[in-house]
This record gives structure tokens, sequence and C-alpha cells, in this order.
């Protein structure tokens, strides 16, 4: 099985090989803000397992608790399409909204939720208690 992540435009994408190894939801202030949204919704691919095509432009981006996320975007529709987090760099992030795909996995665990909206209800997951 493979999945495909695009931007709006089509210009940059990315093929997924196999199911991800999770799918998570993330509730910090810096996702928020990199969303436009009360939380982001991401997958992981192990590297080998992920083909990229088109260009990309960059963006690092020192998250709530300093780690640091490289995010590559389009630079015509600016979608971001995937990321690489320094703490795990084996790992390809990909938002779940750039498969636009209903049938898309749920996600296994939701974390930073101390920061999660009052309104947000997660129902089913493992909530991480992450400040």
């Amino acid at each position: 099985m493979t999945r495909t992540a695009a931007c709006s435009c089509g210009q940059l994408s990315v093929v997924c090989a196999g199911e991800p190894v999770r799918v998570s939801l993330c509730h910090c202030l810096a996702c928020q803000r990199r969303t436009g949204s009360p939380f982001s919704l991401q997958a992981r691919w192990p590297v080998e397992r992920v083909t990229i095509a088109g260009t990309a432009h960059t963006y690092v981006r020192v998250g709530d608790e300093g780690g640091r996320a490289t995010f590559r975007f389009c630079a015509t529709c600016g979608t971001t399409v995937y990321w690489v987090n320094e703490a795990m760099p084996e790992m390809i992030m990909v938002p779940v909204g750039a498969f636009a795909d209903p049938t898309f996995p749920p996600p296994q665990v939701s974390v930073y939720s101390a920061r999660r909206h009052p309104w947000v209800a997660i129902q089913g997951l493992a909530i991480a208690e992450l400040a």
C-alpha cells in the first residue's frame, strides 16, 4: 500500500509506503500557530519508506520544549507537506490533511493535552500529559 500527500497546487508531494508508524494529534502552541487550527494531526513513516517529488522550501521551528523541527513546504501555495524532527531524524512526519483521504487511519495518541482547547473532544485516544 502507498499513500500520496501533496500541497494544494500539486507541485510538492510525498509517497509513503505501508502503514504509518504512528498517527498523532498535537495540541502544542507551536503546532496551533503552524496549522491555524487548535491542533495538528500528523503521521510518521521511516525515511526509507518515503519518496519526495517537487521543490520544497524550509522553515526551522523551535517547539514548546526547545526541540527543532525542519518543515518543508511549497513555495507556490505555502502548504506544509512534510517535516523532520531533530529528535527523530530517521522519521518523516506528514500532515494527515495533505493526504486528502477521509479513510486515513485515526490518531492513536494525543500530546500536549494541557494546551488542548477545552471544546475539542478526543475520543478513544491515549492522552499524553506533556506540559
